[in-house]
């Protein structure tokens, strides 16, 4: 097993997208990326501690390649706005990748540029990688929230388009 963090705005929306892929062992949701232990999401909301909302992946390589991951990251979200995700707004909010190896690094690093050869996107791309350090869950309301709430206004207009972009993406695959 190997894990990654992924912060790809909304911490509910990426962790409905990576909840019932094949080879995905756990999908936590919380945060990384700042600079104090243990952050609420009140702290974190209100930009005070630097931390990116994201999720803690586990996954089964053999399973599911990283460059699977990455495609479903990068189709899932929006790369190339610097602190925002649609109306989500703050630093929180960031696209950001925290590798736990140099192999998943390069991997990384190798795919971003390739995804901007191809010219995937209109604008550059400002994920920022950055080597995993810490990851804080967020509290129990947060976890599997699209799952526990599937019928809230922002599940339906937010993460529902997400997981739409899912589907397409792997039935053409």
């Amino acid at each position: 097993m190997e894990k990654i963090v992924l912060a790809g705005g909304c911490f509910w929306c990426t962790e409905a997208v990576f909840s019932d892929v094949r080879g995905v062992v756990s999908v936590v949701s919380g945060f990384s990326g700042g600079h104090i232990k243990n952050p609420a999401y009140r702290e974190v909301c209100q930009g005070r501690t630097g931390h990116a909302e994201c999720v803690e992946l586990t996954y089964l390589p053999e399973e599911l390649p990283l460059k699977e991951i990455l495609a479903l990251f990068f189709k899932t979200h929006d790369p190339t706005t610097l602190n925002r995700q649609g109306h989500d707004v703050g630093e929180h909010y960031r696209s950001a990748i925290f590798y736990t190896s140099e192999q998943q690094k390069q991997t990384i690093e190798q795919y971003i540029k390739q995804l901007t050869l191809q010219k995937e996107f209109d604008r550059p791309i400002v994920t920022q990688i950055e080597a995993f350090q810490s990851f804080y869950p967020a509290e129990i309301e947060h976890q599997e929230y699209y799952k526990n709430n599937p019928y809230q206004p922002y599940c339906q207009f937010v993460i529902k388009p997400k997981l739409d972009k899912k589907t397409e993406y792997l039935t053409k695959k």
